[in-house]
């Protein structure tokens, strides 16, 4: 048995521990580059705790998912500022552009140069500045992955950047930030964790590391994410979706992901398509698909196995077959109201372009099963 697990250099968790990034972020630096979301005045009493205690901020927003040019904004503005470590305060989004920034910071040239896909994929030849990742939503798991998910219009994909060095210094997961989440963020982006504790777990790189956190994730999810969406202030709710959510995180980053993944990521890149209401709506379609490809053409798979060990965590009947977990999320998904990808402008005739791009998606290689490019179609139709 061989496995790597790896992940951000420190994590604290725990409601209110989000007082405890200044006194830490005053170590690592007098001048911090603060990546917010939309709405940077959520920030400010961050930004007056850092003045207070002598670090000079620079505020920089990043309010719909970070394409390569805004990040190159924000490396501009952060070496302009002399800032010498970046906070990132927000959603996934807000997450992905500090890492990316902050490894930029460090390393020169151009964002392209290291992207894969359509970049030069060269590996970080030094180390990132020094990046605190807290998340706002619970969700994406970014606080404690090693890439960036960035968008490229002119391509229409999104990319990741991807390294070692991109591991956060520090993530504080603080579920007292998400109290105020609405309940269609709440949903999709706890269908989003879901998805993220799922994939590890029927990838072909599982590790025992990576299935126990899933197995505890699912669990979780099946029992809090519809609490947590009727009542947003449910403390305990709040907490275990949190968690669930940084499992989904220290999973995908060492174990992979899989084919909702794989189609989000062209989806992404060609629409304005919030990346955790994707991976919520492809969710139980990809189920049906790799449980119908799984039978018909690899019947002694672990993954099958795995499938109905997921149904059993969703459901909690010992006695249950896989298919029902499929089930399960497909109502889970119709309860929440996630929307159909319809509503995004995506249309029959896009289908065929979408699958041919997943195609080439890193994360399309950790699906348990080799889908075609058919396969997928059907599984974009069906979520229209």
């Amino acid at each position: 048995m061989h496995f790597e697990f790896a992940t951000a250099t420190r994590i604290i968790f725990g409601a209110g521990k989000v007082q405890e990034a200044v006194p830490i972020a005053a170590t690592l630096g007098r001048r911090a580059f603060i990546v917010t979301g939309s709405t940077p005045a959520k920030a400010d009493w961050l930004v007056e705790e850092l003045r207070e205690d002598a670090v000079d901020c620079t505020v920089f927003p990043v309010s719909v998912e970070p394409t390569i040019s805004r990040v190159a904004e924000g490396v501009e503005t952060a070496k302009g500022a002399q800032c010498e470590l970046v906070i990132a305060f927000g959603g996934g989004s807000v997450l992905d552009a500090g890492k990316a920034i902050s490894a930029l910071m460090t390393n020169p040239g151009d964002p392209r140069d290291y992207l894969e896909v359509i970049g030069g994929g060269k590996p970080l030849a030094r180390s990132c500045a020094p990046c605190i990742c807290i998340p706002t939503t619970a969700g994406t798991g970014s606080e404690v992955t090693r890439n960036a998910v960035l968008a490229s219009p002119e391509h229409g994909v999104k990319v990741s950047l991807r390294s070692p060095r991109m591991f956060p210094v520090l993530s504080i997961i603080d579920p007292e930030l998400t109290s105020s989440l609405p309940f269609s963020l709440t949903a999709s982006t706890g269908l989003d964790a879901l998805t993220q504790l799922i994939e590890p777990f029927v990838c072909n790189a599982t590790t025992p590391l990576t299935d126990a956190i899933c197995r505890d994730g699912i669990r979780r999810v099946a029992h809090w994410l519809r609490v947590a969406c009727s009542q947003g202030g449910n403390e305990e709710a709040r907490e275990n979706m949190a968690l669930a959510s940084l499992y989904g995180g220290l999973a995908l980053a060492n174990a992979g992901l899989g084919a909702v993944h794989g189609l989000a990521a062209p989806l992404g890149g060609m629409f304005q398509a919030p990346h955790s209401v994707v991976c919520a709506r492809l969710l139980p379609m990809v189920m049906d698909a790799n449980l119908a490809a799984l039978h018909a053409r690899s019947k002694d798979s672990p993954a099958i196995f795995r499938y109905r060990e997921i149904a059993r965590l969703m459901t909690g009947k010992p006695l249950v077959q896989a298919e029902e977990g499929a089930e399960w999320v497909h109502a889970l998904c119709s309860d929440l109201s996630i929307p159909r990808l319809s509503t995004f402008g995506i249309t029959e005739k896009d289908l065929p372009t979408i699958a041919a791009q997943a195609q080439k998606s890193s994360s399309m290689r950790g699906n348990p099963v080799l889908l075609s490019t058919d396969e997928l179609v059907n599984i974009l139709r069906r979520a229209l």
